[in-house]
C-alpha cells in the first residue's frame, strides 16, 4: 500500500526533460520485439527503421526470446546479462566497437518473456516482478558503470496480464528514483511508454495504420483457428494489407506498429521529443 501511495507524487514529479541530441549512434537490447535478425513482425525490426529515419548508427544486441536475466527467469535462451551485455562489452572493450557516451542512445525493451507463460506469470519460477524490475534498473547501472550516459527504458506493451501493470508501475518508479539519487552523476534516464502507445494505437487505429486492407487491432496478421473438424485453418494477410493490423501474432507487434515505435524513438534521438517517451534526468 505505501508503494501504491507513493505512485501518484511520482507521476506528478514527472517531468518531460531533453537529453543531448542528436544522438548519432543507437544500441539495443532487449527481445524479440527488437532482434534485427530474428524478427518478431515479420518484416523488419523497430531499431532498423528507426536508426533510418534519424540518420544512426545501429549496434543491434537484441536476441529473439530473450529475459532480463536467465538466473532469475531461466530460459533456455539468451539473456541481457548473461549474454547481450557480455558480447556488447567484448566488442567495445576490444576494438571493434568504437562509441562516444556523449553521442549514445541506448535502449532496453525487455520483460515479456520475463513474466509471460512458462515463467513468473504460471509460477514456473521462483523470481518475482520485484526481481524482474531490478534487472532492468540494474541494467542502467552496469552500462554506466562502462561509461554509458544515455538509456531510455521501454515498458511493457499491454498484454492483458496484470504483471505487465505492475512491473510497468515499477520500473517507473525505481527509474524515477534512480534518477533523482545522485548515485549516476551525469546519467540521463529515461522512460518510453510503449504500454501507452500500444494503448492509443489500440483505440485510435487510423492514426497509426495504414493498410489497404480493414483497420484491424483484434486479429494478427496471421492468424490460424482450428475448424469443426478439428484442422487449424490459417489466414495471413499478405502485401500491404499486413499495415492495417496491429499484431503480427498473438504475442508480437505488427512490422506497421514496429515503424510506430521506430518514429518515435527517432523523435528522441533526434532531440525533437516523443510524447511517449520522458527524461527523469
Amino acid at each position: 500500500m505505501y508503494l501504491l501511495a507513493l505512485f501518484p507524487v511520482l507521476f506528478h514529479l514527472t517531468i518531460p526533460i531533453l537529453a543531448s541530441a542528436p544522438f548519432k549512434s543507437l544500441v539495443t537490447f532487449g527481445d524479440s520485439y527488437t532482434d534485427t535478425v530474428l524478427t518478431g513482425d515479420g518484416g523488419t525490426a523497430w531499431p532498423v527503421y528507426a536508426a533510418s529515419y534519424a540518420n544512426l548508427s545501429l549496434y543491434p544486441y537484441a536476441r529473439s526470446g530473450a529475459t532480463c536475466s536467465n538466473v532469475i527467469t531461466p530460459m533456455p535462451w539468451a539473456s541481457i546479462m548473461e549474454y547481450e551485455l557480455p558480447l556488447y562489452f567484448l566488442e567495445t572493450h576490444n576494438g571493434s566497437v568504437v562509441l562516444d557516451p556523449e553521442e549514445t542512445l541506448y535502449t532496453e525493451w525487455i520483460g515479456t518473456n520475463d513474466l509471460g507463460v512458462d515463467s513468473i506469470f504460471t509460477g514456473s519460477n521462483a523470481g518475482s516482478v520485484v526481481d524482474v524490475v531490478g534487472c532492468i534498473v540494474d541494467w542502467v547501472r552496469v552500462l554506466y558503470a562502462d561509461g554509458a550516459r544515455y538509456f531510455m527504458v521501454q515498458n511493457m506493451i499491454p498484454l492483458d496480464l496484470t504483471l505487465v501493470l505492475s512491473g510497468n508501475a515499477l520500473v517507473r518508479m525505481e527509474l524515477q528514483a534512480l534518477a533523482g539519487s545522485g548515485e549516476l552523476p551525469d546519467a540521463h534516464i529515461g522512460l518510453f511508454d510503449s504500454h501507452g502507445l500500444f494503448q492509443d494505437m489500440y483505440q485510435n487505429p487510423g492514426a497509426y495504420l495504414n493498410g489497404t486492407a480493414p483497420l484491424n487491432v483484434t486479429v494478427p496478421v496471421s492468424s490460424c483457428a482450428y475448424e469443426e473438424d478439428g484442422t487449424l485453418a490459417c489466414t495471413v494477410a499478405e502485401g500491404t494489407d499486413k499495415d492495417s493490423f496491429l499484431w503480427q501474432d498473438e504475442l508480437h507487434p505488427s512490422e506497421q506498429a514496429d515503424r510506430v515505435v521506430a518514429r518515435e524513438i527517432a523523435l528522441v534521438a533526434t532531440g525533437e521529443g516523443s510524447d511517449w517517451a520522458t527524461w527523469f534526468s
